[in-house]
């Protein structure tokens, strides 16, 4: 089996740099924990516009401004996504009128169509994928009235060909698993399980 490798993808606008830098490596601190995956210990970045997009099984991509893409990474977003590519995408604002949620979801209409970003029903396959879910667990964020002040019931994804090629969220998970991973101990259920279905779903484990 190939070693996973946690790619972060660039882009030239916002602030992709920016934004929950300890959720990778508790991430996949959490796959070695878990699953029999080897893993790479560090996350990577890649550069959306650059050639080695195309070697990645698995990207996700982050922020809180705006998602203006380049030419280039519009052509090498669509052509990685509709080549098999997966994408997580997490919105760090945690709300849907934000400037990163308009602008990211501007980007798939003109991209993949309006409506491509689809409600992900909760008994959807990355809902079982390794760990068995109800749906979308809920955030802090949420539960605390952060951002939009709303529990959002559904992820949302563009599927290709049956499958699940953006997995885009509203919900923030990366800033709520952006945390030293040796502090996992403390708490009553290790919140970063489903950050480990959505890589067993984006590798078809």
């Amino acid at each position: 089996m190939s070693e996973f490798v946690f790619s972060r993808l660039q882009y030239d606008s916002g602030d992709w740099d920016k934004v929950d830098p300890r959720m990778p490596a508790n991430l996949l601190d959490s796959l070695v924990a878990y699953t029999t995956l080897p893993v790479h210990p560090r996350e990577i970045v890649v550069p959306l516009a650059g050639a080695e997009l195309f070697d990645a099984a698995f990207c996700y991509l982050s922020g809180r401004r705006l998602v203006q893409f380049s030419e280039r990474e519009r052509l090498h977003f669509e052509r990685y996504v509709r080549r098999g590519g997966f994408v997580f995408v997490d919105d760090c604002n945690h709300d849907v009128d934000g400037l990163f949620a308009r602008s990211f979801e501007t980007q798939m209409a003109a991209l993949f169509g309006p409506g491509a970003l689809a409600p992900v029903p909760n008994d959807h396959a990355l809902y079982r994928a390794f760990f068995r879910f109800e749906g979308p667990p809920t955030t802090s964020f949420e539960l605390n009235g952060w951002g939009d002040d709303l529990v959002h019931d559904h992820l949302r994804a563009i599927e290709i060909g049956g499958r699940i090629g953006v997995l885009y969220s509203n919900k923030d998970y990366g800033c709520e698993w952006d945390y030293d991973f040796r502090n996992k101990r403390f708490l009553a259920e290790d919140n970063t399980k489903f950050g480990v279905n959505i890589v067993a779903y984006a590798l078809g484990l």
